[in-house]
């Protein structure tokens, strides 16, 4: 294939010097032959057996690459990924002639005919080719998200059997340690991703020196080959298909340092002989290209060679720690009542706690799990976290693997602002503005209309053409939904060049959205057309089941919000007053939230059934969250709608639509109903991870959300739920309210959270008891009005200690006061 090839002499040198240096932070090594007893019940994942699937995996990454931590002593498997590893490529989807057929599809729609504009629409509306070869795009030109390979590492000593076996992720160190003894000497595996340096490390060590003798593989089963560089390193390379054509090349390269013994190459893997100590360091690269996968980027090959060669290998555990502990411990939340379960592994908690008994801390190991991710998963410069996050093992990745916008990439980001990680979405912020240049070919093919827009799935060619099939491809409103993000990101932080910067991307999505409305002829509402409620069927009166409508809710919902952010922005922007005049108007005719007959909120334009009562998706619930429009406190009969509607549509579903629900109760201010998704949401879920299921999701071993099969996004709305319950800052005037959904069970009466955010620009601390809150600071990060509902008989004091308000009655009130940037406010 023409890559270069390492100098195996530079190499060997710049490894007998990192040799020397290794003993620096290798000095102390952990020996404990039971690490349960001493486990953080909050904060660690406790396994005491080998994981027989990637289910039971302790997962690592470093934002771009992954691992999954099998540990296994006698033959240890990491599965490596890579997150810009696809196959696949760029390609034009689009039927540039459709929009001959809207004003077609648009009249039958007016007329009721419903079942012969979802025809045409099957015909016409969806993607030119394979689209995403119904959700296995591996060999068509959509691509599939891929597994990079696997690390191995083959103990030679395997004859004796391994006792006293542990592994453990230690969530604050973002560190997976296995441990056991065999033959009377005690042998740890540490392993560490790096987001400073980038790069996986693992260190194995033993009780007794000259105890190391392994031999080191990496491989990967197709489109790849593998070979030794010099006694210490191995290269794997590839490229993958793009269809017909050749795709994205890539690299891997591990390094070898060990302190003692001998090390050489043997049958392109690397054998290590009694050595007290070895490190395994391990990176990769792609050629692709973020913003513009059109061009190649540098050589992976090259790429791996120069980073390993830059490494100062003396510092990466110390910058390992560094650098994902700066994010990590900005956000604290815990629950402050007695441990129990102590010597449990987490599959044993989860067992239990389906069953019923008490496990005060496995919420918060829950939430602080979601964090962990995140930050794992998502950093600047990358492409956004995929359905998998950055874990896969599969050549063929369920669903490709790639960014539905009817809600999954989106919840990947729900918990991101308000603990703190806002700068982690910049991932999305910036696959969201590269969206756009399709995005408009694809307005101008389908609708004819101006601006810009993405349907359902996506991939990191910036795939905005509808999918293959209409009945769930159609749905016209993702990208919008997509800059709700963009809006969310500067309620918090109030940053104006943020915003000034992000504005087209709104302004694009409002020009297409109000472009496409027509006039439905009942109540003269402006509706979109054609479009459909996400993946779900309505059943007309005369029987029908169909997909295509004119102005479903949740399109609805989208465009009120999408059309206010933009007034808004443009206000604040000083920016595009006539534009956004014209926006009000057109908002202001938008259908409107309607009740049906059976006391619930309307999924569809008219009050029909639904097809499947319990479907999954509660698309029509989006003006509860993530959108506010929807409040107990300000739209009182729609709150007992959707209400209404949530008890309709049951408890159960997969994994992500459990931890939705979670946040819609929590909206409602319902904490015990919460607590009940929550505890759905962390039910353990059967099977090896493979199959799929569109029901009966819950959790894997490893708390892994279980679609099935496995789905990030549930980790992460499960960890913005608990958010809800905890704090809450949405709503018109951006009132913080503490605890609005705290379940009366027994173990969430007392606690504290530090470090939350509130919209407004304002971070949060504070403390309950017996279910009441206690204390609280709020700091103010830009200064202006911050509004409190402040709870009976709690008084707030300034930064100099002088009292603002106090609540001398017996209920709730809201009070506001201006604030200082910088400057520290107090509720007791």
């Amino acid at each position: 294939m023409g890559f270069p090839i390492l100098d195996p002499i530079k190499i060997k040198s710049t490894l007998k010097t990192s040799t020397i240096k290794l003993a620096i932070f290798t000095a102390i090594i952990l020996c404990q032959a039971n690490l349960s007893i001493a486990q953080n019940q909050a904060e660690h994942l406790l396994f005491k057996a080998p994981a027989k699937s990637y289910i039971e995996s302790l997962p690592v990454g470093t934002g771009q690459i992954g691992g999954m931590v099998f540990g296994n002593p006698n033959k240890e498997r990491i599965v490596i990924n890579d997150k810009s590893l696809w196959s696949g490529g760029v390609q034009e989807a689009d039927r540039e002639n459709a929009h001959q057929y809207l004003e077609q599809i648009q009249q039958l729609l007016l007329e009721g005919s419903n079942q012969a504009a979802e025809k045409l629409l099957s015909q016409h509306f969806v993607s030119a080719g394979d689209g995403s070869g119904h959700g296995n795009g591996a060999n068509v030109a959509y691509g599939s998200y891929q597994t990079l390979g696997d690390l191995w590492i083959m103990w030679s000593d395997t004859l004796k059997a391994f006792e006293n076996y542990s592994r453990v992720l230690d969530l604050s160190k973002a560190k997976a340690s296995t441990t056991w003894t065999r033959g009377g000497k005690t042998f740890t595996e540490e392993v560490m991703a790096s987001i400073a340096d980038n790069v996986i490390v693992v260190k194995l060590s033993a009780s007794q020196s000259k105890s190391i003798n392994i031999k080191i593989g990496l491989d990967r089963k197709e489109n790849a080959s593998t070979k030794s560089v010099g006694d210490k390193s191995l290269l794997l390379e590839g490229q993958l298909p793009n269809g017909d054509k050749e795709g994205m090349r890539f690299s891997s390269q591990v390094i070898i340092i060990n302190k003692g013994g001998s090390s050489e190459a043997v049958d392109n893997q690397i054998k290590v002989k009694d050595a007290d100590e070895c490190m395994i360091i391990l990176t990769t690269s792609t050629d692709y290209l973020i913003g513009d996968p059109a061009k190649r980027g540098k050589d992976p090959t090259l790429s791996v060679r120069e980073h390993l060669d830059a490494l100062d290998i003396a510092k990466i555990e110390a910058r390992q720690l560094q650098s994902y502990q700066e994010y990590y411990n900005r956000n604290i939340f815990e629950l402050i009542t007695k441990q129990n379960n102590i010597n449990l592994s987490t599959p044993e908690r989860l067992q239990r706690y389906a069953q019923g008994e008490r496990d005060s801390q496995l919420p918060v190991l829950y939430y602080n799990f979601g964090r962990y991710l995140l930050i794992s998963s998502s950093q600047p410069g990358q492409l956004p976290a995929n359905l998998q996050g950055i874990w896969a093992t599969e050549y063929q990745a369920p669903w490709n693997g790639d960014y539905h916008l009817d809600i999954n990439v989106q919840m990947n980001y729900w918990p991101a602002e308000p603990v703190g990680l806002g700068d982690l979405t910049e991932p999305l912020h910036h696959f969201t503005a590269n969206l756009v240049k399709n995005g408009e070919k694809s307005a101008k093919a389908y609708y004819d209309a101006s601006g810009w827009v993405a349907h359902v799935i996506s991939n990191p060619w910036y795939f905005t053409s509808p999918g293959e099939g209409a009945s769930w491809g159609s749905t016209m409103s993702g990208g919008a939904w997509l800059t709700e993000h963009i809006w969310e990101h500067f309620s918090y932080s109030r940053d104006t060049v943020f915003l000034k910067q992000y504005y087209p991307v709104l302004k694009g999505a409002s020009e297409f959205l109000s472009s496409i409305l027509i006039e439905e002829p009942e109540h003269n509402y402006l509706v979109t057309a054609p479009s459909n409620s996400p993946e779900n069927t309505y059943v007309k009166p005369n029987g029908y089941r169909g997909h295509t409508v004119m102005g479903p809710t949740m399109d609805m919902q989208i465009c009120r919000e999408v059309f206010g952010n933009t007034i808004e922005a443009a206000q604040i922007l000083g920016v595009d007053q006539k534009f956004a005049e014209q926006l009000s108007e057109v908002r202001g005719r938008l259908a409107p939230n309607q009740i049906g007959v059976k006391g619930d909120l309307n999924e569809w334009l008219h009050d029909w059934d639904d097809a499947d009562p319990h479907h999954r998706h509660v698309s029509h619930l989006y003006g509860l969250h993530p959108y506010d429009e929807i409040t107990p406190w300000g739209t009182p009969d729609l709150a007992k709608a959707v209400k209404e509607t949530l008890i309709q549509r049951g408890d159960d579903g997969t994994g992500w639509s459990r931890a939705w629900k979670i946040n819609f109760w929590a909206r409602l201010g319902d904490g015990d109903h919460a607590l009940l998704l929550l505890k759905k949401l962390l039910q353990p879920a059967g099977g090896d991870g493979k199959k799929i299921v569109m029901s009966n999701g819950g959790t894997y071993p490893n708390l892994f959300c279980a679609h099935p099969p496995f789905q990030i996004d549930g980790n992460f709305g499960g960890t913005a739920g608990i958010v809800e319950m905890l704090f809450q800052s949405h709503g018109d005037e951006e009132v913080m309210r503490f605890l609005p959904a705290l379940p009366s069970d027994e173990s969430w009466q007392k606690g504290r959270v530090a470090g939350m955010k509130a919209r407004g620009g304002f971070s949060v601390d504070f403390e309950w008891e017996r279910g009441r809150l206690q204390s609280a600071t709020i700091t103010s990060e830009k200064g202006g009005n911050a509004s409190v509902l402040l709870p009976p008989q709690m008084t707030v004091y300034d930064h100099q200690g002088k009292l603002i308000s106090k609540n001398s009655s017996m209920e709730d009130q809201v009070v506001s006061f201006e604030t200082v940037t910088g400057e520290t406010y107090r509720l007791q």
